[in-house]
Formats: C-alpha cells, structure tokens, sequence
C-alpha cells in the first residue's frame, strides 16, 4: 500500500523509519520531509494548510492510508476533509482533536466524566482571571487555551508573575489561542507520559516515556519542545498503568464517543503521578517528539496494520510487541535555541556515530545541501539508542553523539538522570 506521511519533524522521521520496515509498505510519500526522512521515503513540497491539493496528491498516487504526525493540521480539520474524500486516515477528527486544540474542552471533559485533573477555571477577560489568581494564591499555572507551539504555559511562582501571564495572553501574544485562558492549581509530582492507540471505542496501551523539557542539565534553563527522552518509564508501575488506563483514557474514549465525536488516532496523557495517584496535566492528540523516537525504536511489531486497525476501528483483538531493552533520545539542537540561533550550519560524522546497530540518528531540523547535511531549525537531530537499562542506553547515545561534528550544536548531557538514580539506588 502507498502511504503519505505528513510532518518534517524528528516525531516524522522515527514514523517513516518504523513504516519503512513493513513488508505492507509499496511507497512511503511525506510532506514535506526532512534531511534524514529523504532517505527512506519521497519527499514532496506540499501546502497541507490547502486541503484540496493534498486530497488531490492522494487520488493521482493511489494513496491507501494518510498518517498525520503534527497537531496543527489536525486541528484544522485534516483528517475530516480526507475521509469526506474517501481516503483513509490515521488522526483523529477536528471535533476529537480540540483534547490538545482547546485545555478548556478538555478541562470541561474531565468535570464531566469524573476524570483526576487539577482544579480550574476558564477566564476570556483578564480581570476576573487575576481576581481567581489572588484567591487560589501561588504556585499557580496560567495557560493559553488554544495551540501556541508549547509556549502558551507559564507555571508562576508569584501571583505577580501569574497576572503578568494573563496580560500576555489577552494582549495577544500568543494570537488567537490566547483569547480564553485556563487557569489550574499546580500539582507536585513527578511527569510521566502515557501512549494508548484509540479506534473510537477501543483503547490499546502503548508504552510510557518521560522527557526533560528544560534546555540545559539539571532542569535548568527555558522551556523547550523536548531536549530527550526513555522508555519505558520506571516510574510508571503495572498499578500506574492499569490506573491511567481506568481512571483517564477509557473515561475519556467513553465520553467523547457518547458525545458523537469518537477518537481515532494516538492519545498522548501527560500525567503527574501526585500522592493521590495519576492525575491529567493534559492531552496531546499526536506521538510525542522525542517519545515516539523512543516508542519507534522499543516497538517490535509492525508499525503499519496497527494504524491501519486503528483507522478502520478494528482494535478489539489487536496486539502490539514491545522490546524489553530501554530506549534513550538525546535531542542536539542548534545553539541559541529555543531562542534566536542560526541556520545552515554542516554537520559532519553521522554515518560514524549512526554505525552501531543499537543507534539511530532521527532528523529534526534538517537539510539537504549537496551531500552535506545541514541544520535548518532548533532542534536538528535525535540521537536515539537501546540498552539493557537506561544507564547502558544512555551511554550509548553519548558515545554516538561524541562522534559528531558539529561546532554550533549543543545537548543536554544528563538524559535519564533520575531513572538512573533509581537503578543504582534498587
């Protein structure tokens, strides 16, 4: 089958490297691709904001299934204009998707069907939001309604710092996604995230991964779009995962297919693990990047007949094997980032560092210049490895990363460091 893959990011490279493995597979197409995806699929420039041209490209190439990695499309109704067209499609519909498109919709889900979230309020005027702010008191969390690209969160420390939040939110800074804001009670924790395919009514569990968001060792500095990540998590005991499962996706699965909006597609729950167990930070309705570098490479079976099972709701009697070693993404980006950083720059020593069999080398913001590889955003590679544990598959991702030529980038160096923590203290 002839398959379109949409998104240029590392999440798309780790689909296109786990699709590319199926014997199901006749022509893998992505839209628009990156340096490292034009090695195993057909890159095309295509404007998938235009729908009409992307329903056209699927008809003159026979494409059998369309797997939609990035949120933003399916939030603009994507996947509903494809199925009208009679294409089918892995990404769940705009209805489904305002989960990750609109955190009120979701907060007013999980009042609705009993689900462990933090308490809230939705505000649209700045005033009575600040009024709610100084009667919770802080630490508090503001965040941007709609989709602002991960930086529509501020977790205040000061009521100040919370009300200046607000201010930004209504000014316009965050665009449309700023005119309604959900203001939430800051839970302590430790983050976890948790993966089910969803086919409308039946939720199979995936795996669970954690990440670091911050950009530089110890959890310090901004926030970014992930600088790494393992799996499976340590954290996230059979108890944990049988509660996620219980008390957040099947309530959430139920609920939205009784509203007449069933999902189809990844469900993505960031949790925070409290004392009182699993509560929902909120949801995303795409693979994680970098957790889907790490699902990609721990996931045994084929890729490809689960999202195909997934579109045509056939989950039920569906399995899914998962390897028992850790996988570890170490993200490399471009220095600067996530502020200003430069574009263009050579990277050089990839085929060394990717030589070991228990690495792979997932692009990010990257490019062809001639045979060179250049970087072309933030965050530009992931270098991703196995180990028998995450202390093993850390190191293996160092050593790989050490190989690579490359001045202008940076990463993190302590990927996994409280998983390791907890493997020496067992």
């Amino acid at each position: 089958m002839n398959v379109l893959l949409i998104g240029s990011g590392g999440r798309e490279h780790s689909l296109a490297w786990a699709l590319s493995a199926s014997p199901m597979l006749d022509a893998l197409y992505c839209a628009p691709g990156n340096g490292g995806i034009a090695k195993l699929a057909q890159c095309v420039m295509l404007d998938v904001a235009d729908h009409a041209k992307v329903i056209e490209f699927c008809s003159a190439n026979d494409i059998a299934l369309v797997v939609i990695g990035p949120e933003a499309p399916l939030v603009a109704g994507l996947s509903d204009d494809l199925i009208a067209a009679g294409v089918k499609v892995f990404g769940p519909s705009r209805a489904a998707a305002q989960l990750e498109g609109s955190k009120a919709f979701t907060k007013e889900l999980c009042r609705a069907h009993n689900i462990p979230t933090a308490r809230y309020g939705r505000f649209d005027q700045a005033e009575p939001a600040k009024a709610y702010v100084r009667a919770e008191g802080a630490p508090i969390v503001v965040k941007a309604d709609g989709l602002a690209a991960g930086k529509g969160v501020t977790v205040a420390a000061s009521v100040a710092e919370a009300e200046a939040a607000i201010d930004d939110c209504f000014a316009g800074r965050f665009g449309a996604a700023g005119a309604e804001v959900v203001i939430e009670e800051c839970l302590v924790g430790e983050e976890a995230s948790f993966f089910a395919l969803v086919d409308g009514k039946t939720a199979l569990p995936l795996a669970t991964a954690q990440d670091h968001k911050r950009a530089f060792d110890g959890d310090e500095g901004p926030n970014t779009g992930g600088m790494g990540a393992y799996s499976p998590a340590p954290v996230m005991s059979e108890e944990l995962c049988r509660r996620t499962m219980d008390e957040i996706i099947s309530p959430t699965v139920e609920g939205l297919a009784q509203a007449g909006t069933p999902y189809r597609g990844v469900l993505y729950a960031g949790l925070m693990l409290t004392e009182q167990g699993p509560q929902l930070i909120e949801y995303n309705v795409r693979f994680g990047d970098p957790e889907c570098q790490v699902l990609m490479m721990r996931l045994k079976s084929d890729l490809l007949p689960a999202l195909v099972a997934t579109a045509d709701g056939v989950l039920e009697n569906f399995d899914l094997r998962w390897r028992d070693e850790t996988a570890l993404t170490v993200v490399m980006a471009t220095k600067g980032y996530p502020g200003d950083y430069d574009k263009g720059s050579v990277i050089g020593g990839l085929e060394a560092a990717d030589a070991d069999p228990d690495v792979e080398i997932f692009h990010a913001g990257t490019a062809r210049n001639g045979d060179d590889i250049a970087a072309s955003g933030g965050r530009v590679l992931a270098v991703t490895a196995l180990g028998q544990n995450v202390a093993e598959a850390q190191a293996r991702a160092y050593r790989a990363i050490d190989l690579i030529d490359w001045p202008e980038g940076f990463c993190r160096r302590d990927i996994g460091w409280r998983a390791i923590a907890r493997e020496k203290a067992a």
